[in-house]
């Protein structure tokens, strides 16, 4: 096998804890529900675990809220819990990426709620600006379709939050606060964690609290956007921290380019070793993700060629805790369900890159099932519902939105086997199970020899022991009407890939022996049958 850092060699699962276990009946998930699904994490083959945050916090925004980032909120368990199950996971060889959060905290943090009153040395922890009831400091808006700008009455000052109220966005002109953050690295990486998935990390520093140019929600990121500030910063943790902790780190990235990306990750640079970027999840909409328009495979796989040929490495993603199921987003999850699952499994697994997992997609897992808002918990969307209405559009248009594009759809809780609740829990679930549970799940999937399941446990093990998929090169090789082709090669051996993204039958662009087909087939002829796909050699 080629030498290469480990997170290029692994396929890493994300885990959302609410929704992936519960082991104690309370209709959450929690550390010890994680820690008995270690074995079946082991079998699927991923060798890294990243866990949305386990912190304490009031759970306005589901955990990305954080009041104390030393220690693990009681709905999940204790930091013993936490010990065993980094220490159970490595057992395993399975490493424990955490979430850092450092954006903002939660208006109940001990830093929050003494810069409020002005307690040293916690006054300027946060973006404090001046200004009367009803005249906010700036005309930024907020990715959760509200204002940004809240005013407190004990400091007598509003405060940035980019995201909810009751996430104020620390303030990175202030050299304490960047300190507390390293030590909270570093009281993590000490207790053996490999590394952090960091949020929204490309947004720490504004450089300026000015007036914007109008955008949809997010008027003012010109100011906040990758500024120079945020390289500075992340060059500073790399030194401090990163490095000597031989520390993995993977950015969330918002609104980046493939060169800003490469700004960020550029080993020259020494700042991040690799990104999420968004282009490929923003091709079924306009701009925001509300902004619907119908999914063109076409579109999504020139993005894909666009960032592969252009980043020496990528993360391949298509599901994670906020976005939509990909088999109801890029696949049928009716007529086809099993064959877009498993070309999507495909394509996931073969593009150069590290693959990310989300719990419930080697399933296929599908969008919420839900009637209307009822049942609905995420407060993106809660915001998003009541905007749209004082906006007055049409009802369907506005539940449209919601039941396309809603965090909630990727939060529902993991469907382990087609007892009450899927087997996520013996309680009342903080979200609804959705109906679908008795068809797809985990026990069933394992029975079945044609399952979506098993081809993601074949799948990943092929690529565990495979020179060319881990590090090979790519280059794109075909891409029209929904049919994509791709080689990866190293070392002398070639794989091509072909994929057919549509419920036609479309024809292939080449033909060979399979190594691996959605369909199970022996060879790929000269038709492509609706969301096949399949792996050749040579």
């Amino acid at each position: 096998m080629p030498e290469t850092p480990w997170w290029k060699q692994r396929v890493i699962y994300q885990i959302y804890p609410m929704s992936f276990c519960d082991s104690n009946g309370d209709g959450i998930g929690d550390l010890r529900g994680i820690l008995s699904k270690l074995d079946y994490l082991k079998s699927l083959g991923v060798g890294a675990l990243w866990l949305s945050p386990v912190y304490c916090s009031p759970n306005e925004d589901n955990g990305y809220d954080i009041s104390d980032y030393c220690n693990i909120h009681e709905n999940y368990g204790t930091l013993a819990d936490m010990d065993e199950l980094i220490a159970e996971a490595a057992q395993r060889d399975i490493k424990i990426i955490m979430d850092l959060v450092i954006n903002h905290t939660s208006n109940q943090h001990e830093w929050f709620q003494k810069s409020r009153r002005r307690i040293a040395p916690y006054t300027d922890y946060y973006i404090w600006q001046k200004g009367e009831p009803g005249k906010k400091p700036s005309n930024w808006g907020s990715f959760f379709g509200e204002d940004c700008w809240a005013y407190d009455e004990l400091r007598g000052e509003y405060y940035l939050h980019l995201f909810a109220k009751g996430q104020p966005d620390l303030n990175y002109h202030n050299d304490a606060v960047i300190e507390a953050v390293e030590n909270v690295m570093r009281f993590w990486l000490a207790r053996g964690v490999a590394g952090f998935r960091c949020d929204v990390i490309n947004i720490l520093y504004k450089d300026s609290l000015k007036n914007g140019r109008w955008k949809p929600a997010l008027t003012g990121s010109e100011h906040y956007i990758s500024t120079d500030g945020t390289h500075q910063l992340l060059n500073r943790f790399r030194r401090e921290v990163f490095e000597p902790y031989n520390c993995y780190t993977v950015g969330e990235t918002v609104f980046v380019t493939p060169q800003m990306a490469d700004d960020l990750v550029n080993p020259s640079r020494a700042e991040l070793d690799c990104v999420f970027s968004f282009e490929h999840m923003e091709t079924d909409c306009h701009f925001v993700k509300w902004f619907l328009r119908k999914f063109s495979p076409d579109r999504f796989f020139d993005t894909l060629t666009k960032w592969q040929t252009s980043l020496d490495w990528n993360t391949v993603y298509f599901e994670n805790h906020d976005q939509p199921r990909s088999v109801s987003r890029f696949g049928d999850d009716g007529a086809f369900h099993n064959q877009s699952a498993k070309a999507l499994a495909t394509l996931l697994l073969t593009l150069r890159g590290t693959p990310f997992l989300f719990e419930g997609q080697e399933i296929g897992m599908t969008n919420f099932d839900y009637p209307d808002m009822a049942k609905v918990r995420d407060v993106e969307s809660i915001n998003i519902w009541n905007l749209t209405g004082r906006l007055h559009l049409p009802q369907s248009l506005r539940w449209k939105m919601i039941k396309t594009k809603s965090r909630d759809n990727a939060r529902t809780p993991m469907q382990w086997n087609d007892t009450v609740n899927g087997g996520f829990s013996t309680g009342k679930p903080w979200l609804s199970v959705n109906g679908n549970y008795p068809l797809f799940n985990v026990e069933q999937q394992l029975r079945d020899q044609g399952s979506v399941l098993q081809y993601y446990q074949a799948l990943i093990a092929y690529r565990n022991q495979s020179p060319v998929l881990q590090a090979g090169s790519f280059a794109p090789l075909y891409r029209q009407n929904g049919v994509y082709a791709y080689a990866r090669t190293f070392g002398g051996e070639t794989l091509r890939v072909v994929i057919n993204l549509t419920a036609e039958a479309k024809p292939s662009p080449f033909e060979g022996k399979a190594i691996f087909s959605s369909y199970n087939k022996a060879e790929v002829d000269g038709t492509l049958a609706p969301y096949e796909a399949a792996i050749l050699r040579g």
